[in-house]
C-alpha cells in the first residue's frame, strides 16, 4: 500500500462506508460539501482533487447553510445516507456550530470535518486562529464539543483510524445519532502515513433493530390492558423505523387513535381514520381534545418536547405513560413505563400480546367526532379572507395598522388560506420543508399527506435558516419529486444562500416566502403577553427614535430574480394560484413572494406553552399574563 496523506486516507475511507438495514445494503457517504479556505484546501482539498473516488464534491455558499443541506439530506434518507461537510478554520468552522446543534437535537447524522490550527504550532497564531491564554490546545473547534455526539482531533495521521471508526459508530447509532466533529489540523491533513489496507477496505455497518425485552413488554401490555381511552403519539422514531403502516394496523386492531409530532408527521397516512393530526402547542383541535381525556399515553419514538406535551400540561393528572424509544434517556421521561426498542418491533410485539388478551379500547364515536370537528375548522381556515371576522383581532393586537400593510404591499392573503391553497394545487407527493416561525404550527395542523416521508420539518431546534437549505437537501435526496420550502421573510433574510447552490446543481426547489413584514410569530408572543410592539416588525425608526415607523416594503421576488430564480409576486389568492400552477412547469428553482396579512396564522386549540413571563411589571397586561401562567403551571406536571 503506498503512503497516503491523512486527507487522502480520509477520502478513501469515506468512499468505502456502507449501511445495511433490513438486509438492504447501500453506500453511506454520497459526497462532501465544502467552502474551501486556507485551512482545508491544501489537505483534504488536495485529496479530493487528486482522487475523490466516487464521492461528489458540492460547493456551499455558507458553512451553516451547507450543513443544513446535509442534515435534510440525511433525514430524507431516514438517516441511512449522508453528505459530509468540510470547512476552513476559525469563522468557517464556527459557522457550522449552529447546524451541528440542529442535527444533534433532531438525532440526524451529520459529519463535520473542520480544519484546525497547526498541530506543530510553528506558525501560531496562524490566520483566523482563536487563541486562549490558559491553553494553547484550545481552538475554535472545541466549541463543537457541547453540540456533537462525538468529537475528536486528529493531531497525528495514525489517529485518523480510531477517530473515523468512532465517528461511524456514532453516525449509525439509532439511539444517539447526531453531529460528529472530526477536527483536522491543517498540517496533519497533508502529512503522509502508511495506513493499513484493513482501514481502507469496504466496511458495512449493520443497523440493527433493537429488540424489546420480555419484562418491559409485560409491563407495557399490563398498563394498556387496564386503559379505557389510550392515545398514541407518533414521533420521529416511527419514521426512521419505517413503521408507519405497522402503527396504522396496530391502532385499527385495538381502536386506539394516534396523534403526530412534527418529526412523526408523514410516517403514517393523514387519511388514516385513527390519525388525529398534530398534538400539543402546534397541535390541532382533534389531537388535543382526545389527548386531554386519555388515561394512558403511548409515545412511540418521541423525545416528548414541551411543544408535544404542552409544557407537561396537556394530559390528565392521573394519566400514565408508556414510552417506546431506542434511546434510554428519552424512554425514562415522564416516569413512563419504558420499552427500549425499535418502534416497529415493539408495536408488533405489543400487538401480539394484546391480541392474545382480546383487548379493545372503550372509544365509541369520540375519534370520528373529534376528527369531524377539526375538518370543519380546516374548512374555515381555508376560507379565511380579509374581512370583518378577524378585523377586531388585528385592530386590537396590531395597533390598527393593517390598512397600512395593505396599502404598502397590496397583500390581502391570509396565511391559513395560503397553506390550504398550496396543499390543493401542488403534487400529492411533494415534500414540504420548514423550521421556524408560525408556519410550523400552521403546517402541523393543516398539512395533510398520504405519501411517506414527505414532511421534512426541523422543529427540534427550530433553526431559522434551515428552510431553503433543507429544501435543497431534500431535493438532492429525492431528485424526482417537487420540494417546497415554507419560509417566513425573517428566516429568509437570515439564510438563503443555498438557493444559489440549487441553481448551480440544477436541482429545482420552490421557495414559498410568506412575507408578513417581520418576525410575526414572536410579535404574537410578545403582544399576547402584554409586551409592546418591540423590534419584531420590519419598520423604520419614527421621529421619536423608536422602531415603530412606516413598514418596509421589500420586493423579494425582484431580489431573487437577480440570482436566476423564476420569481412571482402574489398579493391575492388568485395571483398565488396562478403562480403555483406556473411554477410547476418550470425547470429552475422558483420563489413566490406571498404578501401575507399579519395575525392570520393558526393559534390555540387548547394547549398551553410555558414561557418566562415577568413576575414584576407596571403593565396590567403583563400582570394578567403572569397570573394566567401561574394558573396553568399549577395544573402541569412538575417534571
Amino acid at each position: 500500500m503506498p503512503i497516503l496523506t491523512t486527507g487522502q486516507a480520509l477520502v478513501r475511507f469515506l468512499d468505502n462506508q456502507y449501511i445495511s438495514f433490513d438486509g438492504k445494503e447501500e453506500k453511506f457517504v454520497d459526497g462532501i460539501f465544502t467552502v474551501f479556505g486556507h485551512g482545508i484546501v491544501c489537505g483534504l482539498g488536495q485529496a479530493l482533487d487528486s482522487d475523490r473516488c466516487s464521492l461528489r464534491v458540492y460547493q456551499g455558499k455558507n458553512e451553516q447553510g451547507m450543513a443544513h443541506v446535509a442534515t435534510a439530506f440525511a433525514k430524507q434518507h431516514n438517516r441511512r445516507k449522508i453528505i459530509a461537510c468540510s470547512s476552513s478554520i476559525g469563522p468557517g468552522a464556527a459557522n457550522m456550530i449552529t447546524a451541528a446543534a440542529t442535527a444533534t437535537v433532531n438525532n440526524i447524522p451529520l459529519l463535520l470535518l473542520p480544519a484546525d490550527t497547526f498541530a506543530c504550532r510553528q506558525p501560531d497564531p496562524v490566520l483566523q486562529q482563536f487563541e486562549q491564554p490558559y491553553s494553547l490546545s484550545v481552538t475554535t473547534n472545541d466549541a463543537f464539543k457541547s453540540v456533537c455526539r462525538y468529537w475528536d482531533r486528529v493531531s497525528r495521521p495514525e489517529q485518523l483510524m480510531s477517530a473515523m471508526i468512532n465517528a461511524m459508530r456514532s453516525l449509525t447509532d439509532t439511539a444517539n445519532a447526531g453531529a460528529v466533529c472530526i477536527s483536522l489540523p491543517q498540517d496533519v491533513g497533508g502529512e503522509g502515513y502508511d495506513f493499513p489496507e484493513s482501514f481502507l477496505q469496504k466496511r458495512v455497518h449493520i443497523i440493527t433493530r433493537t429488540v424489546p425485552s420480555d419484562d418491559e413488554l409485560s409491563e407495557a401490555v399490563k398498563l394498556i390492558c387496564g386503559a379505557k381511552k389510550p392515545i398514541m403519539i407518533c414521533g420521529g422514531g416511527v419514521r426512521y423505523s419505517e413503521a408507519g403502516k405497522t402503527l396504522e394496523s396496530f391502532c385499527k386492531d385495538f381502536n386506539i387513535p394516534f396523534a403526530e409530532t412534527q418529526s412523526g408527521k408523514s410516517a403514517a397516512r393523514s387519511s388514516c381514520e385513527y390519525n388525529l393530526g398534530g398534538i400539543g402547542v402546534t397541535g390541532n383541535l382533534a389531537g388535543n381534545t382526545i389527548a386531554k381525556e386519555a388515561d394512558v399515553i403511548i409515545a412511540i419514538g418521541s423525545r416528548l418536547s414541551d411543544f408535544t406535551t404542552a409544557s407537561k400540561s396537556l394530559f390528565r393528572e392521573d394519566a400514565k405513560f408508556i414510552t417506546v424509544n431506542t434511546d434510554r434517556f428519552d424512554a425514562y421521561k415522564l416516569d413512563a413505563v419504558k420499552v427500549v426498542a425499535d418502534a416497529k418491533l415493539a408495536l408488533l410485539a405489543i400487538g401480539k400480546r394484546l391480541k392474545a388478551s382480546g383487548y379493545k379500547s372503550c372509544y365509541g364515536n369520540e375519534i370520528k367526532s373529534a376528527k369531524d370537528e377539526w375538518e370543519k375548522e380546516m374548512r374555515r381556515l381555508a376560507d379565511y379572507r380579509y374581512g370583518e371576522d378577524f378585523k377586531p383581532l388585528i385592530q386590537a393586537r396590531y395597533n390598527k395598522t393593517i390598512p397600512e400593510f395593505i396599502k404598502k404591499t397590496g397583500g390581502v392573503i391570509t396565511q391559513t388560506s395560503a397553506v390550504a391553497l398550496i396543499r390543493k394545487i401542488i403534487d400529492k407527493d411533494a415534500i414540504a420543508v420548514g423550521s421556524s416561525g408560525s408556519l410550523p404550527g400552521c403546517l402541523q395542523r393543516m398539512w395533510t399527506t398520504d405519501c411517506p416521508d414527505s414532511y421534512n420539518m426541523e422543529y427540534g431546534y427550530s433553526c431559522m435558516g434551515y428552510e431553503i437549505a433543507g429544501a435543497l437537501g431534500s431535493k438532492l435526496a429525492c431528485p424526482d419529486r417537487e420540494v417546497y420550502a415554507f419560509v417566513g421573510d425573517g428566516s429568509y433574510l437570515m439564510l438563503h444562500s443555498e438557493l444559489i447552490t440549487s441553481l448551480q446543481e440544477n436541482k429545482k426547489i420552490n421557495v414559498l416566502l410568506f412575507d408578513n413584514a417581520g418576525f410575526g410569530c414572536i410579535n404574537n408572543l410578545q403582544m399576547s403577553n402584554g409586551i409592546g410592539n418591540l423590534a419584531t416588525e420590519f419598520r423604520k425608526r419614527d421621529k421619536n427614535g423608536e422602531l415603530l415607523g412606516e413598514l418596509m416594503n421589500i420586493d423579494y421576488a425582484k431580489s431573487a430574480s437577480g440570482y436566476g430564480v423564476k420569481t412571482y409576486l402574489a398579493r391575492t389568492p388568485e395571483e398565488l394560484e396562478r403562480a403555483l400552477i406556473d411554477s410547476k412547469k418550470q425547470k429552475v428553482s422558483t420563489l413566490i413572494d406571498i404578501k401575507i396579512l399579519p395575525k392570520t396564522m393558526t393559534d390555540g386549540y387548547g394547549a398551553w406553552w410555558h414561557v418566562g413571563i415577568a413576575s414584576v411589571s407596571n403593565k396590567k397586561k403583563v400582570k394578567e399574563a403572569y397570573k394566567n401562567k401561574k394558573i396553568s403551571l399549577s395544573k402541569a406536571r412538575k417534571y
